[in-house]
């Protein structure tokens, strides 16, 4: 404990005593020398953190001293920063890493999950948007470089919540302080958000019209995360990192980018080459699959594929002979495939990356449809009257 002992003769001139560790340190002053101790007191936090200051107005006579003492607390710095030990109980400052520890829990148990159905190729339940939410994460975009993404949110949700957890109870491990364990986890969460930004983007543009609460959950967990460990970092903190923060996004976002653009359908072996070929269609047409395909066709819903796709023949055969010819269906390699050979432009348009594809009413169905399905993307239900 640090004490400072200000003495004020009658003869005005100042005494700053300094009790440090039980060790006093004198310091005098001349009368009119105000100035350097004010300084002196201004510079004291750089020794002796947190002191504490005692104000004797000392009085003197022949024979008698006697001292009127006020005691006031204080914390002598050149700017209005809060006493380090005040701050490292402070219940705001701990709420906050709490709260980021219960978030990233949160989060962590969300993906888990996600990462159980993406390698055990299991169905999502989706509370709300039906098939939505397995359209989304069985497309090329749940999986980068190869991993898939579930599993990298579990790890990034992880590593926040054992942060928030041991920057709560000050129990770092050793050789990690406390503003590089802050450092981290405001670049973690930084990340998670710049992702979620881009996840978003590419739900509103690639999969219009689909629903998937996992994506929006996992964005807003993503996001108050990032904004916790901006309001733990204050203005003044904030103004001194911006430029890392927006260097890591954009990083982010590359790679994203990167990622997903190596894993367009494109022929990337000179080795195929493949011309296009016509695929015959045995089955008969039933009267609700002929009506559901003039309600199809007449709505501009489009079946985007591909003639050596297999569940594309599958789709054309459940709709039979004459379904499949009234279906408004879209090859994207009219060409073939091989060297040379690219994808139509329509398709390529379009955003198409699997097939086949359906885009009924702005909404994307990816993967193969059942008639239910169909029916309830396109309103055929609603519409159709029995005759």
């Amino acid at each position: 404990m640090n004490h400072l002992v200000l003495y004020k003769s009658w003869q005005f001139h100042f005494q700053l005593s300094i009790s440090h560790n039980n060790r006093l340190k004198t310091i005098s002053f001349a009368r009119g020398r105000r100035d350097l101790l004010m300084a002196c007191i201004s510079s004291l936090p750089l020794l002796y953190p947190t002191p504490k200051l005692s104000i004797f107005r000392t009085f003197s006579s022949s024979s008698i001293q006697f001292k009127r003492v006020a005691l006031v607390p204080v914390k002598c710095s050149s700017s209005p920063k809060v006493d380090s030990d005040h701050e490292s109980s402070s219940p705001a400052a701990i709420s906050t890493y709490t709260w980021s520890a219960g978030i990233g829990a949160l989060g962590f148990v969300e993906t888990g999950y996600l990462t159980y159905l993406k390698l055990t190729n299991s169905v999502a339940f989706c509370p709300v948007g039906g098939g939505s939410c397995s359209d989304v994460l069985s497309s090329d975009y749940a999986v980068v470089f190869g991993v898939p993404l579930p599993l990298i949110g579990m790890i990034a949700y992880g590593l926040v919540a054992y942060l928030g957890l041991q920057l709560a109870g000050k129990n770092l491990p050793s050789g990690l302080s406390e503003s590089n364990g802050r450092l981290i986890l405001l670049g973690t969460t930084t990340t998670m958000a710049a992702a979620s930004a881009y996840f978003l983007y590419l739900l509103s543009t690639k999969f219009t019209g689909t629903s998937c609460s996992y994506c929006l959950l996992s964005s807003f967990l993503s996001f108050s995360l990032f904004f916790l460990s901006l309001k733990d970092l204050g203005w003044n903190g904030i103004r001194e990192v911006v430029g890392l923060q927006l260097a890591v996004a954009a990083v982010v976002v590359a790679v994203l980018n990167n990622s997903y653009d190596a894993a367009k359908p494109a022929i990337k072996s000179t080795n195929i080459d493949l011309l296009p070929y016509e695929t015959e269609i045995t089955s008969e047409s039933s009267p609700l699959a002929i009506s559901l395909a003039n309600y199809l066709r007449a709505i501009g819903a489009k079946m985007y594929g591909a003639f050596w796709c297999s569940h594309c023949l599958e789709q054309k055969e459940m709709f039979g002979h004459e379904g499949a010819k009234i279906l408004d269906y879209v090859e994207c390699f009219p060409d073939g495939i091989g060297k040379g050979r690219k994808i139509a432009k329509e398709c390529e348009a379009a955003g198409i990356d699997g097939f086949p594809t359906w885009v009924i009413k702005g909404k994307v169905l990816n993967g193969e449809q059942t008639f239910l399905d169909l029916m309830e993307a396109s309103g055929f239900l609603e519409d159709f009257k029995p005759t």
